[in-house]
């Protein structure tokens, strides 16, 4: 059976979510922004119609998806009043417990992914789910199986924790790419001659645990090539300041 959806947020999880339940045959009955025009850009992508005043949301869907900031969920919901239907966010670091006085049914359809708007092509994502209710679980992860191949249940302290984990593999690792990408371009090194490495450690920890595959200077705790990056990253503190905190992590985690 394919059920009736209202996207509530027009950025990017808001996208990714209307486009992949879209494709996957659902129908998406509205899409709501505060910003009336993208409320109509998304919605004409999902065959969807767009309002911009929660007053308007229909009374119809099986499922009402706040897809916004973190920040911005307890606004929404407390703009809510839905009854008996199924509402969620998919915020990784708020409780599903903000919903509670919008809807005696509610829960979290967590995203476990980086989500851009502008991207054509949706790629794999992990959900992880939770609702109020075992039934309205059970619902919500049947939901999420028919759009991904890995779909857990998670209470919000297990979410939050994998939230942490998240922020540490994917924005802390991106930021380290950013500080290269600028180291190489004042060094005038091609930063893009890197990228087969990125790709090979991250197809490496797919078959092993990252623990097991570390390389580098610190697991050898080769001191002297240590301090000649230390020495030539003078003229970029940020970065010599993180080389020497993960140099020294490593080493701990390593020390026979």
């Amino acid at each position: 059976m394919q059920y009736r959806l209202v996207i509530i947020g027009t950025g990017n999880v808001a996208t990714a979510l209307s486009l992949l339940f879209a494709e996957e045959g659902y129908t998406i009955l509205q899409v709501y922004g505060r910003d009336a025009a993208k409320a109509a850009a998304l919605a004409s992508r999902c065959n969807a119609a767009p309002v911009n005043d929660l007053a308007l949301l229909s009374k119809e869907a099986d499922l009402y998806i706040i897809a916004v900031s973190d920040n911005a969920v307890p606004a929404i919901a407390g703009s809510l009043q839905l009854g008996d239907k199924l509402l969620v966010h998919t915020a990784g670091s708020v409780s599903r417990e903000v919903l509670k006085h919008s809807s005696k049914h509610y829960g979290v359809l967590y995203p476990l992914q980086s989500l851009r708007a502008e991207l054509d092509h949706i790629t794999d994502i992990p959900f992880l789910v939770d609702a109020n209710t075992p039934e309205q679980t059970a619902f919500l992860k049947d939901i999420a199986m028919t759009v991904s191949m890995q779909v857990q249940t998670a209470t919000d302290e297990q979410r939050l924790h994998l939230h942490v984990a998240a922020v540490v593999v994917s924005n802390f690792t991106n930021h380290l790419y950013a500080l290269a990408e600028a180291y190489c371009k004042k060094e005038k090194v091609d930063f893009r001659i890197l990228l087969p490495l990125i790709i090979e450690v991250a197809n490496r920890i797919q078959h092993a645990s990252p623990h097991e595959v570390q390389t580098g200077p610190a697991v050898r705790n080769d001191q002297s090539t240590i301090g000649k990056h230390l020495e030539l990253l003078q003229g970029f503190p940020e970065l010599q300041q993180l080389y020497a905190v993960f140099s020294s992590s490593i080493e701990k985690m390593y020390k026979k």
